[in-house]
């Protein structure tokens, strides 16, 4: 009855597994057939004649937008990161009156539509002169980013004993050395999950991206993969390459840290 219900259970992964990865299928299969070829061909069948002339043309048009989403992914995950590490120290380890309401105030954060923020927030970027830039959205996603990695922080740090911060304070050391000898060694699990979550967000995201960047020059590679389909012919090779091309990092970033990523949900980074 046990080995029956393991083979029905095995078949049932294998099932579901087919239907997840067949849109991947799709999407490696025709971004290597050449162009003259997808107009005949079955979308289930593999090139008969596998060429690169998608990939090269989809790089082609996307290198530049590719290299603005490492420019804002990059220094807005870290700053996010260690801002939200500061904030769980603080609202774990240290005593004030109010904290509770300032965390909770922090937390609404998460939960406020970007749709319902844009225009504040574009004529806010303009006073500053930072609309159209790639440093403007920067600051979008590091503020949008303030809730959620402060979240993750401070339920992490609320497992570290209280003991060795009141040591580390006995011993002299003030807010910034107690961060940074006692809780910042500790941190690296809870950092893991942080920068695949931000990253990852970061990454995709769309709507900022196409309203605060107006310049296509400064465009993430989200938005320029919209827009790289053409007005008459639409080239589908061109179109999937650009879809893998766009992926390609945040998988990169899953299969190098994913295991990180396992043990630091393990360890109480998002408990509670």
């Amino acid at each position: 009855m046990k080995k029956g219900s393991t083979i029905v259970s095995y078949i049932l992964l294998f099932i579901f597994a087919m239907f997840f990865l067949t849109p991947i299928y799709v999407l490696v299969a025709t971004s290597f057939k050449p162009l003259k070829e997808i107009g005949i061909s079955d979308m289930w069948k593999l090139p008969k004649q596998p060429s690169l002339e998608g990939l090269v043309k989809a790089f082609k048009k996307l290198g530049p937008n590719l290299k603005n989403s490492f420019y804002l992914t990059i220094p807005a995950t870290i700053i996010s990161s260690f801002l939200g590490s500061i904030n769980g120290y603080v609202f774990s380890k240290v005593r004030f009156k109010g904290a509770n309401l300032i965390f909770t105030i922090i937390l609404f954060g998460m939960f406020i539509p970007y749709q319902s923020v844009l225009f504040p927030l574009i004529r806010f970027l303009q006073k500053i002169n930072l609309y159209g830039t790639i440093p403007g959205l920067i600051l979008v996603h590091v503020v949008y980013g303030i809730p959620i990695t402060s979240l993750i922080f401070r339920n992490y740090y609320s497992e570290v004993p209280d003991e060795l911060v009141e040591a580390s304070q006995i011993d002299g050391a003030g807010f910034f050395g107690t961060y940074a000898r006692i809780l910042l060694p500790l941190s690296i699990p809870a950092f893991v999950v942080v920068v695949i979550w931000q990253f990852t967000n970061i990454w995709n995201e769309f709507l900022f991206a196409v309203t605060v960047t107006s310049n296509p020059a400064k465009q993430p590679i989200t938005v320029a993969l919209v827009n790289l389909a053409g007005s008459q012919v639409i080239e589908w090779n061109v179109q999937m390459a650009g879809a893998i091309i766009t992926a390609l990092p945040t998988l990169t970033v899953y299969v190098l840290l994913g295991r990180y990523f396992i043990r630091g949900l393990l360890a109480g980074s998002i408990k509670g």
